[in-house]
C-alpha cells in the first residue's frame, strides 16, 4: 500500500470518528433537551361547555385542533367544586382537606346553617409547602404565572414567593380597566379585555424563553361571573340560532371563545417560534360551570345587563347536562373537567382516554416529565398520569376523593369515587 493510499484511508477513519461523535452528542443533546410545559387553566368552565365534550352552541376552534392534535380525557376531576381549593390541590399536590384549604379564600358563612361548619385553616397557600413551580424551577426551568391566583392577597404569599420568576396577577374585579389593579400594576389600555392582556404576558415570556425550558401557568378569570366580554363576539352569538337543552347565553359563549383565542395565540407562537413540537400543552378547569348564584343575585356585569334586561339569562350562565348540578357541588356537574393534553411525539393525536385523573395529580406529572426531584419532606396525595399519556393505560383501582364541608349550591358533603362507582356522605347520611 502506497503513502497517498494510507493517508487517504486514515483520513476517512478518523472522518467517520469525528462524524459519528458528532452523531452521538447530536442524539445526547436532543434526548437531554427538556420539554416545555404550558398549563391552561379556566375559570368556572364546566365539562359540557365545549364544543369537543358535545357543546352546540360555544365556539372554540382553537381548542378543538388541540383535542385532534392530543388527548381527551373525559373522567378527568377538580379536586374541589370551587377555586381556591382546586388551585392549591394543583400547585401543592395534595387534597385541599390535606392543605387546609376546603373552600374559597375567604369563604362564607350561611346565617341560618342547620351544622356548623368548618373554616379554612390557612387562608393563604403556606410557604412551607413547595409548590409545582419551586419543583420545576429547580429542575431547571424558567417558570412564570399570569392570571388569577385567588390563593392569599398579601404579597407575602403571591406566586413570587412560591417558585415563580416571573408573575402579575389579579384578584378580580371586572374584564376591563383593571391595569392598576393588577400585582404588579400594569399600564394596560382600559378597552382590552382581560383575557387578551393575560394572553399578552404569555407569548412575550414564551418569546423571552424560547431557547431554555420553560414552565407557564396561564390563569384566566374566564369565564367567571360577572359575565362580560367583546361587544361583537357578544351580538355574534345573540344572532346565532339557539340548541335544545342549553341556556345560548351570549356572552357566556363569547367569553368561551375569549379562552379559546387565547389557545390560539399560544399555539401561533409556539408555531413561530419552532418550538411547538417540544412543547406539553394542558387545558384544564378549575370546578364545574355555573349555572345560577346560590344567593340569586344577576350574574351579568353592570354595563352589560342591557343585553338581557327582564329576561331569565340575567340570572343563568350555563349548564352541565348531561351531568347533575353545577359549581359548589360535588355532583358531576360541580367536580367533572374538561382536560386536554398535547404533547408531540409523546401523545398520541386526536386520542381519548377514560382513566381517571384528579387535579392533586398535575404536581407528580409535571414533575416526571420535566425530570424533576418530587420533595421528600411533603407527601403528595396524587400520582403521575405519564402512563395514562404515553400508553393510554388505567389504574382500574384507583378511587380519588372530596371533602366539602361547607353550604354552598348544596349542603356539606364528602364523597370517594372509583373508576365507575362513587360513594357519597350528606350532611352525615349515606346516600
Amino acid at each position: 500500500m502506497d503513502r497517498n493510499t494510507s493517508n487517504t484511508i486514515v483520513g476517512l477513519f478518523c472522518s467517520l470518528v469525528i462524524l459519528s461523535s458528532c452523531t452521538n452528542k447530536s442524539v445526547e443533546k436532543k434526548e437531554d433537551i427538556k420539554p416545555n410545559i404550558i398549563f391552561i387553566l379556566v375559570d368556572d368552565m364546566g365539562w359540557a361547555d365545549l364544543p369537543v365534550y358535545g357543546n352546540n352552541f360555544n365556539e372554540a376552534p382553537n381548542i378543538d385542533a388541540l383535542a385532534k392534535e392530543g388527548m381527551m380525557f373525559t373522567n378527568a376531576y377538580a379536586a374541589c367544586p370551587v377555586c381556591s381549593p382546586t388551585r392549591a390541590s394543583i400547585l401543592s399536590g395534595q387534597y385541599p382537606a390535606h392543605v387546609g384549604i376546603t373552600d374559597f379564600i375567604p369563604g362564607h358563612w350561611r346565617p341560618y346553617e342547620k351544622v356548623t361548619v368548618p373554616i379554612n385553616r390557612t387562608q393563604h397557600l403556606p410557604l412551607e409547602i413547595k409548590t409545582i413551580g419551586e419543583t420545576i424551577k429547580e429542575a431547571g426551568y424558567a417558570t412564570a404565572y399570569f392570571g388569577k391566583w385567588h390563593l392569599g392577597f398579601h404579597d407575602d404569599f403571591r406566586p413570587k414567593n412560591q417558585g415563580f420568576d416571573e408573575a402579575v396577577v389579579y384578584d378580580g374585579g371586572g374584564f376591563y380597566n383593571y391595569g392598576e389593579r393588577m400585582k404588579p400594576v400594569q399600564d394596560i389600555p382600559e378597552t382590552k379585555i382581560l383575557s387578551e392582556a393575560l394572553t399578552d404576558f404569555s407569548v412575550n415570556f414564551i418569546e423571552e424563553h424560547k431557547e431554555e425550558a420553560f414552565f407557564l401557568f396561564l390563569a384566566h378569570y374566564d369565564v367567571h361571573v360577572q359575565l362580560d366580554a367583546d361587544s361583537l363576539l357578544i351580538q355574534k352569538y345573540l344572532e346565532k340560532e339557539k340548541v335544545d337543552d342549553y341556556p345560548c347565553n351570549a356572552i357566556y359563549a363569547a367569553m368561551i371563545e375569549h379562552v379559546d383565542q387565547s389557545v390560539g395565540r399560544v399555539l401561533q407562537k409556539l408555531d413561530e417560534l419552532g418550538v411547538a413540537d417540544n412543547t406539553m400543552i394542558v387545558l384544564f378547569s378549575d370546578n364545574g360551570g355555573l349555572i345560577s348564584r346560590y344567593d340569586e343575585i344577576p350574574l351579568i356585569a353592570d354595563g352589560r345587563r342591557y343585553v338581557y334586561e327582564n329576561d331569565p339569562l340575567l340570572y343563568v350562565a350555563s349548564s352541565n347536562k348531561p351531568l347533575r348540578a353545577e359549581k359548589g357541588t360535588v355532583f358531576e356537574g360541580g367536580i367533572r373537567e374538561p382536560l386536554i393534553v398535547k404533547w408531540p411525539g409523546k401523545v398520541k393525536s386526536n386520542s381519548i382516554s377514560e382513566a381517571l385523573i384528579s387535579s392533586i395529580d398535575f404536581y407528580p406529572t409535571f414533575t416526571e416529565i420535566a425530570n424533576g426531584i418530587l420533595p421528600s419532606e411533603q407527601a403528595l396525595d396524587g400520582k403521575s398520569f405519564v402512563p395514562e399519556l404515553t400508553k393510554n393505560e388505567y389504574d382500574y383501582e384507583r378511587a380519588i376523593f372530596w371533602h366539602y364541608p361547607v353550604y354552598h349550591h348544596d349542603v356539606p358533603t364528602v364523597q370517594r369515587k372509583l373508576m365507575n362507582f362513587t360513594i357519597c356522605w350528606i350532611s352525615g347520611e349515606y346516600q
